[in-house]
């Protein structure tokens, strides 16, 4: 079996919900590391329109497609915005969870970012942007899913979790229009 490139990779998502684009994320780092760290943003954060889902949920998520081929973590929101600041907080979770420092930092491309790993801490780091090939975010996908509309929202995630879509619903319609959060 020939090695991987890198020997970690840290991904960090709300997964609110999964959806190919996610999807595309880990499974390039699957390609390129022996390991892969999922932290699980705003996992603190539940019941509200922009957060539906529970981390448990969103746990469960990942574990129907990816099994135990990713580790799956939680990354509560520190409130500090997107500086490197974040990306030390980020590495020193993931230290603290895997044990060691990533070497890579897989993510989409946006320019809010690109501080992440600005700092001393991140700067060993390799990085490594997935360009945005599937035209889909979790804001449209929780829209198919506060509307009924599977068959949709279908076309853009995982088989693993289509049976899922009644409780997914129910979870949203419940959520509409609040923002307070239910996990604090």
């Amino acid at each position: 079996m020939m090695e991987k490139a890198f020997h970690s990779a840290v991904i960090v998502g709300r997964f609110q919900t999964f959806h190919n684009g996610h999807k595309d994320m880990i499974d390039r780092a699957l390609a390129l590391a022996e390991r892969v760290g999922v932290f699980i943003g705003s996992s603190e954060e539940s019941g509200t329109e922009k957060n539906p889902f529970s981390f448990e949920f969103r746990k469960e998520i990942l574990e129907r497609i990816y099994g135990g081929a990713v580790e799956i973590y939680p990354l509560p929101d520190i409130g500090i915005g997107n500086v490197s600041g974040w990306g030390d907080y980020v590495i020193g979770e993931a230290e603290k969870h895997m044990g060691i420092t990533p070497d890579l930092f897989v993510s989409g491309r946006e320019s809010r970012r690109i501080d992440w790993l600005g700092s001393g801490k991140g700067q060993n780091i390799a990085e490594l942007y997935v360009p945005k090939t599937i035209d889909i975010s979790a804001t449209a996908m929780r829209s198919f899913i506060l509307s009924g509309d599977r068959s949709l929202w279908e076309r853009y995630t995982d088989p693993h979790i289509f049976d899922l879509f009644g409780r997914m619903h129910e979870l949203v319609l419940k959520a509409r229009g609040n923002t307070e959060t239910k996990s604090l």
